[in-house]
Parts: C-alpha cells; sequence; structure tokens
C-alpha cells in the first residue's frame, strides 16, 4: 500500500486539473507505462477527455513534471497521458489484479485528502493572516529603511560641516612669523 503523501506527490495540476501521469501509475501499479496505455486503449470508450488526455509538446517542455530534452535522441517517443481522478477511477475496471485495487483505494485516498486540504476554511484564514503578517512586516521594513536612511543624511550633512569648518580654520590661519630663537647668546668678542 502507498503512502497516501507519496501519492499526493504524483498529482499535478495540468490544464487547470488535477491529474496523474500514466508513467507514474504504471509504477505504482507495477506495470510497464505501455502495459499501462495498452490496456487503456483497448477499453477508448472508457476514457473520454474528462477522464484522460495526452499532453501536448510544449506542456511537455515547459513542466517541471515531465522534462523533455532538446538533444537528438532526448526526447520522449511517446507524448504522456495525464488521467483525472475519474480517469483514475476508471482504471480500476480495467486493470484487475489485487495491486491495482489497493492502489486505486490509495489513490482516491490521496485526492480526497488534496480536495479537503484545500476546502478547509481554516487553510483560506490562516492564509489571509499570513498575508496580513507579511504587509505588516514589509511596512515595519520600509519604515525602519526609511529611518536609516535618515540618519545617513543627517550623519552625512553633520560630516560636511565638520569639513568645512576645518577647511575654514585652516585658512584663516595667520602666516607664521619668524620666531625668535631660543637659548644662549654667546658673544664673540
Amino acid at each position: 500500500m502507498y503512502d497516501i503523501q507519496i501519492i499526493r506527490n504524483k498529482i499535478y495540476e495540468i490544464r487547470g486539473t488535477r491529474v496523474m501521469l500514466d508513467r507514474d501509475l504504471a509504477a505504482m501499479y507495477g506495470v510497464e507505462t505501455r502495459v499501462l496505455n495498452q490496456a487503456v486503449k483497448r477499453n477508448q470508450q472508457r476514457f473520454p477527455e474528462d477522464f484522460m488526455f495526452q499532453l501536448t509538446k510544449e506542456e511537455c517542455l515547459r513542466s517541471q513534471i515531465v522534462t523533455l530534452n532538446t538533444a537528438r535522441g532526448q526526447h520522449l517517443k511517446y507524448l504522456p497521458y495525464a488521467f483525472t481522478e475519474l480517469g483514475v477511477a476508471m482504471l480500476s475496471s480495467v486493470l484487475r489484479s489485487e495491486t491495482a485495487i489497493e492502489v486505486n483505494m490509495g489513490i482516491m485516498r490521496a485526492f480526497v485528502s488534496l480536495r479537503q486540504l484545500v476546502a478547509l476554511p481554516d487553510t483560506s484564514n490562516r492564509l489571509a493572516q499570513i498575508e496580513r503578517e507579511i504587509s505588516r512586516i514589509k511596512e515595519e521594513m520600509n519604515e525602519t529603511l526609511a529611518d536609516q536612511n535618515d540618519i545617513n543624511e543627517s550623519t552625512r550633512m553633520q560630516l560636511d560641516a565638520i569639513s568645512m569648518a576645518l577647511a575654514e580654520l585652516q585658512a584663516d590661519r595667520p602666516a607664521e612669523k619668524p620666531r625668535k630663537r631660543i637659548g644662549f647668546i654667546i658673544d664673540d668678542k
């Protein structure tokens, strides 16, 4: 039996719908992706567009889920299929092994838990609270930076004033008079 958290990590949102990819489902069911897709093709009437769709090359290229390398021979031969929650449920009628039944129950539980997680009223309240907290912190940071800028400006003005005062003192210094010699004067006479 699969852990619901592991299954949740295999549920992606593509075209605004939560889906699972054929390769992930095949791995969970313990079959090759090719075998899973063959079983689906033999029962095509059970999988309308709202149950399953094939990803486009563009979706695969920009998706973080399916990475296609652009080098020659480094791409997928077949574009993957994405199964919606209804499509995954229908897979249980196509794949009739004990493993498929157990895995399907786990997948259905994962979809339901995701739906419940999103639907929790506490989640939206918590999100609003976090947004308010972030706004408050942003305002405080802006105020702190403005205060720091004011201090820097004030300090800069004081340093300029000191520099100017020193320059004036240096410019106003009287010319030096010749000094008297200090010491004993010896008369040679």
